[in-house]
């Protein structure tokens, strides 16, 4: 069949086969379907007759070696509410006439490994399994509303321009796998919004140019599987596991309601993304965003949703709070992170060691203490790096005292990791100074202790040293003098004190140096940043 035929149909047709064969000639649809909707769904266990029956090798002799078409029309497939019997064969070959099947009932699988096609649409079709391993196409493939019962493999397709999934249903092949489309390149958008799965989506090391779409979809795994793997995923511009808007009436799926998105229209309803087992997008590339409005992520203990060493410059996570297993954002860099306080799970179901990102957009309200509580459900085992990246940011955004509050957060947890003696002196630190990171605490306690001294030292009437040398007593700059380290105020070494007033004295210098120091230090860093 690899030689085109004459213009007259071969023998053995069935009347069915000749009027698919003379509308293929003019471009035209060969209708088949019925009026009853009951009897023409091709989903239904209703039988079709043989008036809607045509070969499955009729078809593949059309598509492979047809007719040429007639006079001033454009020969193409295009069947509709068909029966197709036996077996399509494709594999192999160059299909150039455009195909559009719509209804349309597989008896048995769809073959068409290696095939090359221009454009294909098989719109709401009940097909047994699709099997279109480095499958390339000119133009777009369409499986809208189809439903398929074991399973799509498209291993290192090349979709030329746009793959369509949407509302598609799809079951799991032997493996477990719903779509197996590893290696996958399509050059513009990919659409699976509202689709339906009970296997593994596999995108492993797939590459769209533009949009990845699979807003309102239900994916759910298979045993021993993950609902969405998708590790070296290459996406030119926005992955979408968001909501969408549907009409309650038809299901079907609008982008944005009439009156905007903060309104419904009336009869429309928001269809969250729901996942029901883990996601693996590890080292993922995004060019716009990585958006997960509102999708619900069902895990179970062991399982993650997992974003590790991701490159975004923007990710939007104001998904609901996962209730069981884990978060995943190691090594992941993203320039803008816009979260939610209640998106994030707690304790112990977020990881984030080695995540980087560069400036932090609240979708609400989102408290510093809340955003410690994140940190530190990232760190069950103390961790200075979150710690750090996060003071990084605020300060980078001019939230200076921000900046000190985490970072004095940081060395509390810190402290709990220490042994006893180092754990009193840090507390030792917290309560008079807060680690440096309260300078203003520090000259408090200073000038408390300079009136202290001040006080206790005016009752001394202290002799001098040397009696034709010596100034004049004066309390208050004696007891400032041992109080501030380097600077000499003309007074400290010129009087003779009894052992306890030495004692108190030497305190006094003492406790100087650690305050004029953490003064110093707070001082420094505010000089740094401005």
């Amino acid at each position: 069949m690899t030689e085109p035929l004459d213009d007259g149909p071969p023998e053995g047709l069935s009347p069915t086969e000749l009027r698919m064969w003379e509308a293929f000639r003019s471009g035209s649809t060969c209708d088949l379907s019925e009026s009853d909707p009951v009897r023409n769904d091709p989903f239904s266990p209703w039988p079709w007759g043989a008036d809607r029956s045509v070969r499955a090798s009729v078809v593949a002799r059309l598509l492979l070696s047809g007719p040429s078409a007639k006079p001033g029309r454009v020969a193409a497939l295009k069947l509709r509410g068909a029966n197709i019997s036996g077996t399509l064969k494709l594999a192999g070959g160059n299909v150039t006439p455009y195909v559009e099947l719509t209804g349309c009932r597989f008896e048995s699988e769809l073959l068409m490994p290696e095939a090359h096609f221009t454009t294909v649409r098989m719109v709401g079709c009940a097909i047994p399994r699709l099997e279109g391993a480095r499958l390339r196409t000119e133009g777009d493939l369409h499986l809208p509303r189809c439903r398929v019962e074991h399973g799509i493999r498209l291993t290192d397709a090349q979709i030329g321009t746009d793959l369509l999934l949407n509302q598609i249903q799809v079951r799991p092949d032997r493996r477990g796998r719903a779509i197996a489309a590893d290696g996958l390149s399509v050059a513009q958008d990919l659409q699976a919004e509202l689709i339906e799965t009970y296997g593994e989506v596999s995108l492993r090391g797939a590459t769209i140019g533009v949009s990845l779409s699979l807003r309102g979809s239900r994916l759910r795994a298979a045993a021993e599987r993950r609902a969405l793997n998708a590790p070296q995923l290459s996406v030119g511009r926005t992955l979408y596991l968001t909501a969408a808007w549907v009409s309650e009436v038809t299901g079907n799926q609008g982008a944005t309601p009439p009156f905007g998105l903060g309104r419904a229209s009336r009869g429309t309803r928001l269809q969250p993304f729901e996942c029901h087992g883990g996601v693996r997008l590890d080292d993922g590339r995004f060019g716009d965003a990585v958006d997960l409005y509102r999708a619900r992520f069902a895990l179970s203990p062991r399982e993650e949703l997992s974003l590790r060493r991701i490159v975004t410059p923007e990710l939007r996570f104001n998904a609901q709070r996962p209730e069981e297993g884990r978060v995943v954002l190691n090594g992941a860099k993203v320039v803008t992170l816009i979260d939610l306080a209640a998106s994030w799970p707690g304790p112990g179901g977020l990881a984030m060691g080695g995540f980087v990102y560069e400036n932090l957009v609240p979708y609400e309200e989102f408290p510093l203490s809340r955003r410690l509580e994140w940190v530190a459900s990232a760190t069950p085992e103390y961790s200075p790096e979150p710690y750090e990246r996060l003071a990084t940011v605020l300060r980078n955004s001019g939230e200076d005292a921000d900046a000190r509050e985490v970072l004095l957060a940081k060395q509390r947890r810190r402290r709990e990791t220490l042994p006893l003696a180092a754990k009193l002196w840090g507390y030792l630190q917290d309560w008079t100074v807060a680690y440096g990171y309260r300078p203003g605490r520090a000259a408090l306690w200073m000038a408390v202790l300079w009136a202290a001294g001040a006080m206790a030292f005016s009752r001394l009437d202290p002799a001098p040293i040397q009696l034709d040398e010596h100034p004049r007593w004066n309390a208050a700059l004696y007891a400032l003098d041992l109080l501030l380290p380097v600077i000499n105020l003309g007074q400290e070494g010129y009087w003779q004190l009894d052992t306890h007033w030495q004692w108190a004295s030497t305190a006094l210098i003492l406790v100087g140096w650690i305050l004029a120091t953490t003064v110093a230090a707070g001082a420094s860093r505010l000089l740094r940043r401005g």
